[in-house]
């Protein structure tokens, strides 16, 4: 991976076009890292529900996150990943319980900070 430094801001260069990472033009980098969290939580939630043979579609994934004000560099405190999912009715309850499985199996949440948190939901549509 490779960052530049251009009129815009740092860009993170991509083959199919680079990533800006400033806030008013792009994605900041804590938005990244946020978006990170809920990309690779929902990879692994779906590799989750299919190891345990459920059928679902997974319609979006919403991702919210808290940063500790108190402290100078205002870090992430918590981030919270809700899967809106279609599931079958009678399925919903494994589906539910393979939420606590996201997190030793996801290598971007078994990087961040201890002090993070990360909360995980589904919402059947």
């Amino acid at each position: 991976m490779e960052l530049i430094s251009s009129e815009k801001g740092f860009e993170l260069v991509h083959q199919s076009g680079n990533w800006v990472l400033k806030k008013e033009i792009g994605f900041s980098p804590v938005e990244m890292l946020v978006a990170s969290i809920g990309a690779c939580g929902a990879y692994v939630y779906e590799k989750i529900l299919t190891n345990s043979h459920i059928d679902f579609t997974i319609e979006k994934v919403d991702i919210s996150y808290e940063r500790t004000e108190e402290k100078q560099a205002k870090p992430l405190s918590s981030v919270a990943i809700t899967f809106s999912i279609k599931v079958a009715e009678e399925k919903q309850g494994k589906a539910e319980r393979a939420l606590k499985l996201i997190g030793n199996n996801c290598p971007v949440i078994q990087s961040l900070d201890p002090e993070i948190t990360v909360v995980e939901n589904v919402i059947f549509v």
